[in-house]
Formats: C-alpha cells, structure tokens, sequence
C-alpha cells in the first residue's frame, strides 16, 4: 500500500464521523404525527355520539391542529435531515469513490500482490499493519456510509406518504369544525345573565368610534336590565397562567408600535388559517360580532370589572349575555387552511411561515387596559 492510499485510508476514519446522535429523530417525529391524526379521526368518530358533543368536537379540533402541526414540523425536520445527508454525501463524493475502489483493491488483490512493496519485505509487512489496523475501521465507516444512504431512502419514503396522511388529516379537521359550528348553535344548555337588546347595540355601535368608549356603554346592550349581576368569581389568582385564547407566535407586545407606528394597548399573536379560538376561562360573552374597524371582536367577561377583548376572528360562536366554561371556542380565525401539497412544499422552511393570520388580544380592568402579558403565559409557541 503506498503512503497516499494509507493517508486517504486515515482520513476516512477521520472524516466520517461516527453517525449522528438521534438521527432517525425526524422519521420518528413525522410518524408520531402521523398518529397523532389518526387518533383524531378516531375521536372525530366517537364525538357524533358524545353527550357533551361540543365538548367532545372541540378536542377533536384541537387533536387535528396539534396532529397537523406536529405533521409540519416533522417534515420540515425530514427535510432538513434529508438536505444534511445529501449535502455530507456530495462533499465526500471523490474521497467516497477513491476509498471504494482502495476497498475494492483489499478485497480482490491477490496474496502475492499485497506482500510487495517498493521499500522491500519491511514496506510490505509495515503497510501490512496499518491494513489490520484500518481496516476495520474503514469497513465500519462504510456501513455508516450505508445507513445514512439507506436513511435518506426512508426519508424521501415518508415524504411521499406523507401527502395522504395529510389529505386526511385536513379534510378531517373541516368536518370537525363543521360539526362543531353545528353543535354549538344547537346548544342550549348555558346560563344566561341577560339578553342582548340589537337596537340598542346597534346605537351604541354607531355612537361610539373607539373601543374604550365602546366597553364603557356594555351595559346598554342588555336589554331591560339597569346593571348585569356579575358572575361572583375571582381569577386573579390564575394572573400570568392562562393559556392563550388561540394557539400561536407572538408577533407585537403591548404598547409596541406597528409599521405605521400605531401603538396598540395588546398583543398580537400569530395563528394558523382557520384555528381554535377559546376562552381561557369561564367567562360571560358581553358582545360578539362586527365592530369599528376590528373586525370580528368578541368581548369577554371572566370576572367584575375584567374584560378579553379578542379581533380579528373571521367567525364568532355563541351569543351575548352567555356564560361559557372555560375551554369554550368562541370562533375561528380567517384564511384558507392550506393543502396537503403546499404544506409539503413548504416543509424544508422554518417554523412560522404558515401562521399567515393575526389575533388582537386586549386586557381591560376596571376600564383601563393592562398588559395581556400579566394575565397569559406568552411564550414561543408551536
């Protein structure tokens, strides 16, 4: 064996490195998703007799977005995987080829043929040792070799199957909005602390031009009541715990200008086409519906003097004057929910891309707006 075909043998052990911790981590993510969305559709089937259906559709939602979330992730993780190992394998492509052929040598090299060498019987019995010696090691790189090239098949595998999981998972979660629109219309159940008067909305609607004075005249809507018994809780100790209205990034913190340099007392979160708005607890609906420039607003009421102002919905469930429990979807956001080829089109991007739509959160006490950040856990999102 001469020097250089030692010195390449060396650099093989060197450079590939021993394979990667985890590395069949977004294979396993992109199939427990794809499990995630089957148990959903199993919950989908068993919610049409649940006796709380609404209840029971309002999971079933929630399984589908975490299922078609997890789905998203996980190929953007295959993908990326996927991209490392093509881009590993081509920047080893001459050295790959070169030490196969050396391989290739060892293997079908006669006898007679290793034992020579230029510097004599000490050369040869020399590079003899340093054969025994790499070997081994050059064999085990090439099943290394071997295994990412293997993964990398398994990858773009699940790629290909992904699309019909994917089908399914989205054409479950419609029908699963569907339905639940459906069964909370039908319900009836509820506690009402009034009925809301529309001719008296609408002339607080069209004498009022900001949200301020807009919650200051809530009691107005109620119709034939002179003051609305309030709900006799406390939430202040659950202040900084509540989970978010919908599931999401935050995109601008409270009090923080927007490109035209508008400061607004609220958050705004990021969300998916078409997601789940609930309310994070048990609250009393004051108002739902179009109002001033916001859009969709639903006005909750979780305990005195506390409102959750949340806009930019595309459609409202419930009626004012209800009191709902917490968990309760009071509507979803706008957009189209993406296809199944678009999803994986976007699968090697980073995180974020697909929350296309936006949720205004705002915070009033006592009529005064606080920051949202005191009340729910704002973190990264999913």
């Amino acid at each position: 064996m001469t020097n250089r075909a030692a010195g390449l043998l060396l650099f093989a052990l060197i450079s590939f490195a021993a394979p990667l911790q985890g590395q069949q981590a977004p294979a396993e993510a992109a199939q427990a998703a794809a499990d995630q969305l089957e148990a959903a559709t199993v919950a989908l089937e068993a919610a049409e007799s649940a006796r709380d259906r609404v209840k029971a559709l309002t999971g079933t939602v929630r399984a589908y977005e975490a299922g078609l979330g997890a789905m998203r992730e996980g190929l953007r993780r295959v993908a990326r995987r996927e991209s490392q190992l093509l881009t590993q394998l081509k920047s080893r492509e001459d050295d790959v080829a070169e030490l196969l052929g050396i391989l290739q040598t060892i293997e079908t090299s006669a006898p007679p043929v290793l034992m020579l060498h230029p510097s004599g019987p000490l050369g040869a019995a020399r590079s003899a040792m340093m054969v025994a010696e790499v070997t081994p090691g050059l064999y085990a790189r090439a099943e290394a070799l071997r295994r990412d090239l293997e993964e990398v098949q398994t990858l773009r595998l699940l790629q290909q199957n992904a699309a019909g999981t994917l089908e399914k998972g989205l054409s479950g979660v419609q029908e699963a909005r569907t339905a639940l629109s459906a069964a909370i219309a039908d319900r009836t159940d509820l506690p009402r602390r009034f009925t809301e008067n529309s001719v008296r909305t609408a002339i607080l609607i069209s004498s009022t031009e900001t949200l301020t004075g807009f919650a200051s005249g809530l009691a107005e809507i109620a119709g034939g009541a002179e003051k609305i018994t309030p709900l006799s809780v406390d939430i202040s100790a659950q202040r900084g715990e509540l989970d978010l209205p919908v599931e999401g990034l935050l995109l601008r913190g409270f009090e923080k200008r927007d490109a035209a340099g508008i400061a607004r007392p609220g958050l705004l979160i990021a969300a998916r086409p078409r997601a789940l708005v609930s309310t994070p607890t048990a609250a009393t609906i004051r108002y739902r519906g179009p109002l001033l420039d916001l859009g969709n607003v639903v006005i909750l009421e979780p305990q005195p003097d506390t409102l959750f102002i949340l806009s930019g919905l595309a459609e409202v469930y419930g009626s004012a004057g209800q009191v709902i429990p917490a968990g309760t979807p009071v509507g979803l956001m706008g957009g189209s929910a993406p296809q199944a080829g678009a999803i994986l089109s976007l699968s090697g991007e980073g995180g974020g891309t697909d929350r296309t739509e936006t949720l205004y959160i705002e915070v009033r006490m006592d009529n005064s707006p606080v920051d949202p950040a005191t009340w729910f856990r704002i973190g990264k999102g999913g």
